[in-house]
């Protein structure tokens, strides 16, 4: 399978094409989608969703996609990986908040503009940025990185209304609020201990273990165990960081605790794990 590189940070693309130019392939980046006119069959990751002006899908580095164009469609593109997360005017935290969103969204068809308010912004904004880069006129690449960072943003918040996949959408406000906080803290184990996480919501510690089951499917301590997991597979095929210092951000006590942790949950050491996702380190 095809398999596409961004050499920049982001890159955006505007086309108006009457059939998709390639076919299913994979991306080592993130990629924004938005339907300006147009319809057809979108394909991603084997299922089909039939979109038409307005959808905006969001590929992720995991997922395999394609289109099939019924009629002449007007695209735009938005090309952008962590590098261009991590280097722009995006607080430290927001940037951690909205790599965890961003990897975690729903890998199935569809438009991830599923919130009316976010929906009207995200069409101005995409204008805004095609006529800025098509006239290339003064402070033109300050501009067009503000906009590129406030739709990426717009987008970040409507998928994070839909997060974790498995909480129930008529979860409670402060369910919904527990996961926000573990996906904020992720990095800092001691305020991820039931007993913080009870004195920071209210709730008993003993109560706390079957309310968030209820709302998340699986317990408080799956769902960290699970979402660390992601973000260190992360690390380890995207970033050039060595162990000891994905060991540090984490909060693990020392190389040899973060390589047991890994182990344990999937079956190989950190080392092993790069060496299987990166077999060509550049």
């Amino acid at each position: 399978m095809i398999k596409e590189n961004l050499y920049q940070p982001f890159s955006v693309v505007y086309l108006t094409l009457d059939k998709c130019p390639k076919f299913e392939h994979q991306h080592s980046f993130f990629e924004l989608i938005y339907i300006i006119s147009g319809t057809g069959m979108q394909c991603i990751n084997k299922n089909n969703f039939k979109y038409h002006a307005g959808h905006m899908f969001l590929i992720t580095p995991e997922d395999c996609h394609s289109f099939d164009i019924e009629t002449t469609t007007e695209f735009f593109f938005l090309k952008f990986n962590d590098i261009y997360l991590k280097n722009n005017e995006i607080l430290t935290e927001n940037i951690r908040r909205l790599e965890y969103i961003l990897h975690n969204a729903n890998h199935k068809p569809g438009c991830i503009l599923r919130n009316l308010p976010d929906k009207k912004l995200a069409g101005p904004i995409v204008d805004a940025i095609i006529r800025e880069y098509e006239n290339k006129n003064i402070y033109n690449k300050e501009l067009v990185q503000q906009l590129v960072n406030t739709l990426i943003i717009v987008v970040a918040r409507n998928i994070a209304r839909y997060l974790p996949e498995q909480v129930d959408m008529g979860a409670e406000e402060k369910a919904l609020d527990i996961l926000q906080y573990v996906q904020s803290n992720i990095y800092y184990p001691g305020k991820l201990k039931a007993e913080v996480i009870s004195d920071n919501f209210s709730i008993s510690e003993a109560y706390m273990g079957r309310y968030f089951k209820k709302h998340a499917g699986e317990t408080l301590q799956q769902y960290i165990t699970n979402y660390k997991t992601k973000l260190i597979e992360h690390r380890l095929q995207f970033s050039d960081k060595r162990l000891n210092e994905i060991a540090g951000e984490f909060g693990f006590t020392d190389e040899s605790h973060f390589n047991k942790f890994f182990r344990k949950q999937k079956g190989s050491s950190p080392r092993e794990y790069r060496k299987l996702v990166r077999p060509v380190l550049v």
